[in-house]
């Protein structure tokens, strides 16, 4: 079965890009399909600091029974949750805006754009899409051209998924190891039967290469 470590997640994304960027700027290691949850960055003291323990009672009961957020009406703790997201995430996204330099702030584009592309998978390959946002002048001036990044879609045939993934993300960790890219699968907020490459071109053409290979094997 798949992980959902390695699903796509639309409203939490940008914001665990911006927190890989910021990382990436400290010095850390790029680490693909970097996770932190909400608590987590409510926590961190780069950006809130606070601990917030209801949040973490409504995750429990969310794991529990999925349809929690379809409940009506709604109950002072689904309010109060709601309610906080908003307010601590504009209070987050101010304070990543603030870290993130030219460079980061470009790939938080790019990446973005990237990933919401693997909601909208196409037959013309995005033709009528705008394009992905161009280096800025700034970055070009100082000589350090990043590599440009890409967005590399496989096609998994009927039942094949989990042996992709591999046991408990086995094999999907395995490729992220030796490629700097991110790998994501479409779960049940995406196309089911696809991977999604995220990366550097040439780190996302060999992770999609160990793919493909892997499906020749079955």
């Amino acid at each position: 079965m798949a992980s959902s470590s390695f699903s796509l997640n639309a409203p939490q994304k940008p914001s665990l890009i911006a927190y890989s960027l910021i990382n990436e700027q400290e010095g850390h290691a790029r680490v693909p399909d970097c996770h932190i949850s909400f608590v987590g960055l409510l926590a961190d003291p780069r950006y809130c600091g606070v601990s917030y323990d209801e949040k973490e009672e409504v995750r429990v009961l969310l794991r529990q029974d999925p349809k929690y957020w379809t409940y009506r009406p709604l109950s002072e703790q689904m309010i109060r949750a709601a309610a906080d997201d908003v307010r601590f995430l504009l209070h987050i996204y101010h304070k990543m805006v603030q870290k993130l330099n030219d460079k980061s702030l470009w790939n938080l584009a790019v990446r973005g754009a990237l990933y919401c592309r693997c909601f909208c998978i196409n037959d013309n390959h995005f033709a009528d899409w705008p394009p992905l946002p161009p280096i800025p002048e700034n970055i070009v001036a100082d000589g350090c051209i990043p590599e440009e990044e890409v967005l590399s879609v496989v096609d998994v045939p009927p039942g094949k998924m989990g042996r992709v993934i591999g046991r408990r993300g086995a094999s999907i960790l395995s490729i992220k190891q030796s490629c700097d890219a991110e790998i994501f699968i479409g779960g049940a907020k995406g196309p089911p039967d696809k991977v999604f490459i995220i990366g550097p071109e040439k780190q996302a053409r060999k992770a999609q290469a160990i793919l493909m290979g892997k499906l020749l094997d079955f």
